[in-house]
């Protein structure tokens, strides 16, 4: 809860199923002056569902009860649109898409798409369905950091803006000649793309694709995204629409011979 904002709707889980509920604090008229200027501790925050008293909550609620915000999708100006969870639902609509895109084609290879879990704390998602697949290429598709709004040194983060394309990556992680046919994949269809270098491991499902089993050829194209880990993560549709068209195009330019050793 921003320290702007008195209460923010939501819904507790309970056994019974969901029970509407704000997340408040004291409202800002009471707060003392050095009180405004603190972020808001959790313990001054408490959930409201209309309870009459604790009895009654405690008939309805318990310890451990998950909460749920009730925020949404929101198209903005320009083509961009923003909801929490871009990162990574936009990595899921890519790769099904491509996949559609690229089967109407025709296709000399047998492609998969997966939509992994649990990336955040650990990789395990494609960790598991890289070894099960045992892929000859594997290509992740994340959200990267736009850097085009206030506050962000692009000299340090590079300049990767929103509606400039989806972004090919080079770095440890990703096979260099795979860089290569991807960077030339979108530039054979006046594409527009963006490069991105990584000095180290990327911390996306690239990482764990490419150490399975013997080793994997693997990518990586993200999605610029402003606001990373916010509720308001925004993306430009058009640049998920070109990552869809890239990848549809670089799978239906493989013949089965291709030799990726760097």
């Amino acid at each position: 809860v921003s320290p702007t904002q008195s209460a923010r709707i939501g819904d507790v889980w309970a056994q019974s199923g969901a029970i509407p509920a704000v997340i408040a604090r004291k409202p800002i008229h009471l707060l003392k002056s050095e009180e405004r200027e603190k972020v808001v501790k959790l313990e001054e925050m408490w959930l409201d569902i209309g309870a009459k008293d604790k009895e009654e909550a405690a008939s309805l609620v318990r310890i451990g009860d998950p909460v749920t915000l009730e925020l949404g999708y929101q198209e903005m100006r320009n083509g961009l649109a923003n909801a929490p969870g871009m990162d990574n639902i936009t990595g899921v609509w890519v790769v099904v898409e491509a996949l559609r895109r690229a089967a109407l084609q025709g296709l000399n290879c047998a492609l998969f798409a997966v939509s992994t879990v649990q990336e955040e704390i650990g990789l395990r998602g494609a960790q598991t369905s890289a070894f099960g697949i045992d892929p000859h290429i594997g290509i992740a598709v994340d959200v990267t950091h736009a850097t085009d709004c206030p506050t962000i040194d692009q000299r340090q983060e590079g300049d990767i803006k929103l509606s400039g394309g989806p972004v090919i990556d080079r770095g440890p992680n990703v096979n260099p000649r795979l860089f290569d046919r991807l960077v030339e994949t979108a530039t054979a269809a006046n594409m527009a793309h963006q490069i991105a270098a990584h000095g180290r491991g990327t911390g996306t499902d690239a990482n764990a694709i490419q150490l399975n089993r013997a080793g994997v050829v693997t990518g990586l194209v993200s999605i610029p995204n402003r606001y990373m880990h916010s509720a308001v993560e925004t993306i430009a549709l058009d640049d998920i629409d070109k990552a869809a068209d890239l990848l549809a195009a670089f799978a239906v330019g493989l013949n089965g011979d291709e030799d990726f050793t760097p």
